[in-house]
């Protein structure tokens, strides 16, 4: 984990706006939740990278759920790279921190050193999934595998699925500062095409700007291509920090289009497995399936894949017969 003195805007996401453009976005800067994040497995290099790619799109992606959701990524391949799961769950009251989590699964043997992460996943595809709570249904959108990142995926599939153009810059990696032990640092922005259902679009309408019906179209191109443009100057310095602040950063790429800038939203490390959580999980199975995976001390014993807490259970509380057990015991 790190041990670095921590620095004011790390392990934030801080949400902005592009007045002039009509467009919205995210900053984000992780340190401390992402040393802890890898710093639960022994991942391989390639492992770590994309890992710690898939945790910053999950911050940036996730900022805008609402309170008490869950917002999750899962990246599926036929390559070394099986399976990265991220899990993104929104403040329980405002002013309260987000947590994230992540994981990997992945073939050791398969896997090639040396090589562009990424092209270790091979063909799959880019999921998104939103949990809005006990009693409604789960939301979810997936797109195959496309470009030469995982940004590219998450850009592929918000313009397919959500029909926003968005664009990402991305930095992650290790770095170490004078007088400081080596750690992990990432940092992104993304930049969002507003709905046209916004405030700001319905305002650009009422001004007479979309008359006829081509200019504001034009216009909108305009937009996204110069804040392109200007985005893709930044570097990566900039991105990840600590020494330059992401409000500087902003100003200094998009001062022309009039930022506008939002409370940052702080974020932490968080899994929410529990003892109960996972004898719930297990009440699909029977008594056969629990004696099954019972071992020779007479305990079932399971292991969070995100945080790596390890439980011993009693066989007699699992499954849905002992469930059952419970019930006709308590009506007698």
């Amino acid at each position: 984990m790190n041990s670095n003195p921590p620095v004011e805007w790390d392990d934030t996401i801080l949400p902005f706006q592009l007045d002039r453009a009509d467009i919205r976005g995210r900053a984000a800067r992780l340190d401390t939740c992402l040393g802890a994040i890898l710093g639960q497995h022994g991942y391989p290099p390639e492992i770590e990278a994309l890992v710690g790619e898939a945790v910053l799109l999950t911050a940036l992606i996730g900022q805008t759920i609402k309170l008490r959701w869950k917002l999750s990524l899962q990246i599926r391949g036929d390559g070394p790279a099986r399976l990265i799961a991220t899990d993104y769950y929104a403040p329980d009251e405002e002013g309260a921190p987000a947590r994230i989590r992540g994981w990997a699964s992945f073939d050791e043997n398969r896997l090639v050193s040396g090589v562009d992460p990424f092209s270790q996943i091979g063909n799959g595809y880019f999921a998104v999934l939103i949990d809005q709570g006990e009693g409604s249904t789960p939301y979810s959108g997936m797109t195959p595998i496309a470009g030469i990142s995982l940004a590219d995926c998450a850009a592929a599939y918000f313009a397919q699925s959500e029909q926003l153009p968005t664009r990402f810059a991305l930095s992650v990696g290790r770095s170490i500062l004078p007088g400081q032990k080596e750690g992990w640092r990432a940092g992104g922005v993304m930049l969002q095409h507003m709905p046209k259902a916004s405030p700001l679009m319905q305002g650009n309408m009422r001004s007479g700007l979309s008359e006829g019906g081509d200019f504001s179209q034009v216009e909108a191109a305009e937009n996204w291509n110069r804040t392109g443009h200007l985005l893709s100057s930044v570097e990566e310095f900039e991105l990840i920090g600590p020494t330059i602040a992401p409000t500087e950063m902003l100003y200094r790429l998009f001062h022309e289009e009039e930022p506008r800038i939002f409370d940052p939203q702080k974020v932490e490390f968080g899994c929410p497995c529990s003892r109960e959580r996972v004898i719930a999980s297990l009440s699909i199975y029977s008594d056969k399936d629990i004696a099954y995976m019972t071992t020779d001390e007479g305990v079932v014993t399971a292991d969070c894949q995100f945080c790596g807490t390890h439980y011993r259970l009693d066989p007699a509380e699992l499954g849905f017969e002992a469930k059952q057990r419970s019930t006709e015991s308590a009506d007698e």
